[in-house]
């Protein structure tokens, strides 16, 4: 039986994928500093869903704090680790840009960190789709320009990948940066738009609608994103000599895939689901692009389809509607 680090696991897709891997028949460590970004008590109840795995094993820690995760080398023998703990937020790395790098940047060396130390099989992490930034083609591919992006939380992701090909380059550690597209699904984020327009929704109130309506993204649903991981984790990246990402990466076994569902949806048919799920129009605000925000995104799944026989089920109706009866039930609304 292998067994996976899964850091973040307390979060939205650490949670998901933490019951896909234990059905898989792993051994899942998961580790989770429970910070108060957003409503904790929905962390715990998450961790309590999970404890009632069979093969699962909770650790409450912060992947900056490098004492502790060196620790874990005392009682542990990682096969594979999957780091998804990390500041998120486009918006709040506005205002608060240290945790950014004390998460992103210091607690992911640690995790390289140990990934090293251990020899994995595999160390997968996430990045996000905020790394294209001011990349204007469309759909956007991995091997777009990342040079421009528009927050320190994108600037962090960035960051990460590289850090991961120095790893991979110097000591062998096979790593894949997973590049996430606009994940929703019952048992997410409070801070994402899904969750805010629901509330609103039911208790009546105005939502603010950024670009005055004229977003797209590119929305994947959760098991779908837990699918494609789950064909990522068993087959670790090789030296690529044909690489057209740089020429360094010919040497180096290291990855960056899109996951998503590629199909670009416009914000206001999103909001429209909603609205037709509760049989009322919401009130709304139309108000500017957000400061480090992006317009649209729209990714080029190709890659991950063709390489890890990835095919997204879930339709984005089909999807929305999961995580509203999840909501309604949850809060009892």
């Amino acid at each position: 039986m292998k067994t996976v680090c899964l850091t973040g696991v307390a979060g939205f897709i650490g949670f998901h994928l933490a019951k896909k891997l234990d059905l898989e028949g792993y051994r899942v460590v998961g580790i989770d500093n429970l910070n108060s970004y957003y409503d904790k008590q929905l962390k715990l109840d998450r961790l309590s869903e999970l404890q009632k795995l069979n093969k699962f094993e909770f650790i409450e820690l912060d992947i900056s704090d490098n004492s502790k995760m060196i620790s874990l080398d005392d009682d542990f023998s990682f096969d594979i680790v999957i780091n998804l703990a990390a500041q998120a937020g486009v918006q709040y790395s506005l205002v608060n840009p240290h945790e950014y790098i004390s998460s992103n940047v210091n607690g992911f060396l640690n995790i390289l960190e140990l990934g090293k130390r251990q020899a994995v099989e595999h160390l997968l992490y996430a990045s996000s789709s905020s790394v294209y930034g001011l990349n204007k083609k469309i759909p956007f591919n991995e091997d777009h320009n990342v040079d421009h992006p528009l927050s320190i939380y994108a600037a962090s992701k960035k960051s990460n990948e590289l850090m991961a090909h120095s790893y991979s380059y110097l000591y062998e550690l096979p790593t894949t940066g997973l590049r996430f597209f606009t994940v929703y699904g019952p048992w997410g984020r409070p801070d994402m738009a899904l969750f805010i327009f629901t509330k609103a929704a039911i208790e009546n109130e105005t939502i603010r609608v950024n670009n005055y309506g004229e977003h797209s993204r590119d929305f994947t649903y959760v098991d779908d994103i837990v699918a494609g991981i789950n064909s990522i984790i068993t087959l670790p990246p090789q030296k690529d000599k044909s690489a057209k990402i740089s020429p360094s990466q010919s040497e180096a076994p290291w990855q960056i895939l899109n996951i998503g569902r590629g199909q670009k949806v416009q914000l206001m048919e999103f909001i429209e689901i909603i609205e037709e799920y509760f049989g009322k129009e919401i009130k709304k605000e139309f108000v500017p692009l957000q400061a480090g925000d992006v317009a649209n995104t729209f990714c080029d799944t190709s890659k991950l389809r063709r390489e890890f026989n990835y095919n997204p089920q879930v339709s984005v109706k089909d999807g929305v509607k999961q995580f509203l009866d999840w909501y309604v039930s949850y809060y009892k609304s």
